[in-house]
């Protein structure tokens, strides 16, 4: 693989970040492709984990509905690229419950492959605890 075909691979990824931490819902968008697939790590909050048909799932019942409860951005901290259109993302989650006001922090790994310059598919692991317990009211 040639070090342009990484760049674009790492470029793309860093937008869908930018756009996360700008909160800018329409730069989200036009970075999914129209045949996105996720898969959502089980058990997190309010029943967004699982697999993911569509830009559209994504945005409005998982991203939409996770941005609503929580003040949070994913922080990127090492892009792994493993293949000629695939990164693996390391990073940690960081923000605040908007209801209960509580601060958490939880590691991921975003598996994320490219298809025609945009992101084809997405799967998240993370710790849920940590979303689960910012909601505690004290």
């Amino acid at each position: 693989m040639s070090e342009s075909e990484t760049s674009t691979i790492v470029e793309v990824a860093t937008r869908l970040y930018e756009a996360f931490a700008a909160g800018d819902g329409l730069a989200l968008a036009g970075l999914l492709h129209p045949e996105f697939t996720g898969r959502v790590s089980d058990g997190m909050p309010f029943g967004v984990g699982g697999i993911i048909e569509g830009p559209q799932q994504m945005l409005r019942n998982v991203w939409g509905t996770t941005f609503t409860q929580y003040q949070t951005t994913p922080q990127p901290d090492e892009y792994v690229v493993v293949g000629e259109n695939r990164v693996i993302v390391l990073g940690y989650y960081r923000g605040r419950s908007r209801v209960a006001g509580r601060e958490y922090e939880a590691a991921f790994a975003h598996g994320i492959t490219i298809r025609d310059g945009k992101i084809g598919s997405l799967v998240q692991i993370t710790d849920t605890k940590p979303w689960h317990d910012a909601l505690a009211v004290s």
